[in-house]
């Protein structure tokens, strides 16, 4: 009977600890603790140039309560087909160029960054993910999918050369403005360092983005 004891114990410990493992690999659950990228004061830039009717833009975390960073931003557009599509992301106002952002909810932790506000609300990028591995997107159906990770230093960052791990989603929503694809690009220290959008011409554009804070 002892032994028998000791057999139900060890199974179930082994079953415990398993349904741990999974939940911490799981790709859609995003944990880990706050990154300095989300703290209150961290700014988001992109390049000074104007890029496909793109420039200006500059975020900035104001606010950060149980680990969820309130950002506000502003960006000068002056293209048609971006500007519909910012248009229905909830806090986003647009006067003529100026598109306002405000309380968009963010969770930014050392292992990745997950939209928390919208219908689209989801993991954007896990920093431990693999190749193939998807990300539910809200209530949609749809998914974030996982669809390069680079080993090398392959994608400008400044003047540095840094790995890069790329998510991609296909939302059926934004086809009606001309977009058939977005794609997050992010790295394990630095966060979102771009995101590229491909249109339904055939043409695409990369928009790189540079955080004051880091990850150690």
């Amino acid at each position: 009977m002892k032994n028998l004891y000791t057999i139900l114990l060890s199974t179930g410990l082994f079953l415990l600890c398993s349904s741990c493992d999974k939940l911490k690999d799981d790709p859609s659950v995003l944990g880990g603790d706050q990154s300095p990228i989300g703290d209150v004061g961290a700014t988001l830039e992109s390049s000074s140039v104007e890029i496909f009717g793109v420039s200006d833009f500059s975020a900035s975390v104001i606010a950060l309560k149980s680990g969820i960073s309130s950002c506000s931003g502003q960006v000068t557009l002056k293209n048609e087909i971006l500007k519909s599509l910012v248009a229905n992301i909830p806090g986003v106002t647009i006067n003529e160029n100026i598109v306002t952002v405000s309380n968009l909810e963010l969770k930014l932790s050392i292992e990745g960054i997950e939209l928390k506000t919208g219908p689209s609300a989801g993991i954007w990028v896990k920093y431990s993910s693999s190749v193939g591995d998807t990300y539910p997107i809200g209530t949609t159906g749809e998914v974030r999918k996982v669809v390069s990770k680079s080993d090398t230093d392959d994608y400008p960052y400044g003047f540095m050369m840094i790995k890069t791990i790329q998510v991609e989603e296909t939302p059926k929503v934004l086809k009606s403005a001309g977009v058939i694809k977005i794609t997050y690009i992010a790295n394990h220290k630095f966060g979102l360092v771009g995101v590229k959008i491909n249109f339904d011409d055939g043409t695409s554009v990369i928009f790189p983005l540079y955080s004051s804070g880091q990850n150690g």
